[in-house]
């Protein structure tokens, strides 16, 4: 198949199985959407975070 056996055995376990973050997607899509698709990466985090996502959780140690 010409790719690394790392990325096939990651398919084969994870081939089935529910995307834990669909709603995240759509939500990123419809704010995307909701602003003519002229935000980017950094305004799309912050509005998330206005709704309450837990987006780019920095660990405290």
């Amino acid at each position: 198949m010409r790719i690394p056996e790392a990325t096939y055995h990651y398919h084969v376990k994870n081939f089935g199985k529910e995307d834990p973050d669909t709603e995240l997607k759509k939500r990123i899509t419809h704010l995307f959407q909701a602003f003519h698709e002229r935000y980017g990466y950094k305004r799309i985090t912050n509005e998330l975070k206005k709704l309450g996502y837990c987006i780019n959780h920095k660990k405290v140690y």
